[in-house]
């Protein structure tokens, strides 16, 4: 590969899971079936709360944006991947490559927000339950989503435009199955100072400041717990919470073990299989995990596929 300051490649070279050609039909099987039930797990949870008058409540309004949320994240990866197995190509366009690093920060940042959003709801709702309705009103409820996206919005323009101030070498292979930033800034030829800190800077404020608000909502959850004498009371509030610490646990511990753990670190084949387990795996988890452990939404499933509710 030769090295030059050349700021007008045209396209990158995605190289996948797998170069093996027979692992290819199975790569393409088994990602295209998690595709799709991502997509329609999730826009069963949208349809189910948005037609239910019953679920018209800030928790399930942030658990409808967070279903959203992971339909765009998924769908911001998965498809060029399945595209350039179905083709037979590793090719992805320089201006491809830039905007699935927004889209891809972009959705990644709003998983955090969301979920801390949804830890503090909880918090409100179990630790304040007579000011509840006081605190959470739907206007409020808007405004923190709006912040996330705003948040999210302003930190994936930011790390997206210094990428494209980077000088690449031609040629260029990604030993990924889609864009991330990491891998694309250790492929510049250019100084990467900048791009490195502002990507740890962004790690602590944007992964660590909402994983830092959700032990908080939950050490107060805890706490508020404790002083309740009736077990079934404990269980109640337990089981309101379990869906969410379930996500919140399998996200945070597959995103963090790509970043931190050595293992992924060294290894360009352990960065990519914990990459597929919160790109794709977790997003299409949730639904199974809110669903099949929420009376709530399991009732409003069963009104709109004509089960009797009971």
């Amino acid at each position: 590969m030769e090295p030059g300051n050349d700021t007008h490649i045209s396209e990158f070279h995605l190289l996948g899971l797998s170069e093996d050609p027979e692992l290819q039909p199975l790569i393409f099987g088994l990602f295209l079936s998690m595709y799709l039930i991502t997509v329609f797990g999730n826009l069963l949870i949208i349809f189910a709360i948005s037609s239910d008058s019953h679920l018209h409540t800030p928790m399930y309004f942030f658990l409808a944006n967070l279903s959203f949320v992971d339909i765009c994240f998924i769908s911001t990866t998965v498809p060029k991947m399945l595209q350039n197995i179905q083709t037979q190509s590793q090719v992805i366009t320089y201006g491809g490559c830039i905007t699935q690093i927004y889209f891809f920060l972009l959705f990644t940042g709003l998983d955090d927000f969301l979920l801390a959003v949804m830890a503090y709801d909880r918090c409100m709702a179990i630790c304040h339950p007579l000011y509840y309705t006081v605190i959470m009103k739907s206007t409020y409820c808007v405004l923190l989503v709006l912040v996330s996206w705003m948040m999210s919005a302003l930190n994936s323009l930011l790390q997206s435009l210094m990428v494209l101030w980077l000088f690449f070498c031609r040629e260029v292979e990604v030993s990924h199955f889609f864009c991330e930033i990491n891998h694309v800034v250790r492929l510049a030829c250019s100084n990467t100072l900048l791009n490195d800190l502002m990507m740890y800077f962004a790690a602590v404020l944007l992964a660590g400041g909402p994983l830092a608000g959700i032990i908080y909502s939950y050490s107060k959850i805890i706490s508020s717990i404790l002083h309740i004498s009736s077990a079934q009371s404990k269980y109640k509030i337990f089981s309101t919470c379990a869906s969410h610490l379930l996500v919140v646990s399998l996200f945070y511990c597959t995103i963090l073990g790509v970043y931190l753990s050595p293992a992924a670190t060294q290894s360009s084949r352990a960065s990519e299989v914990a990459s597929v387990m919160y790109t794709v795996v977790t997003p299409m988890l949730n639904p199974f995990i809110y669903s099949l452990r929420n009376r709530d939404i399991k009732r409003a499933l069963k009104r709109i596929v004509g089960v009797p509710v009971m």
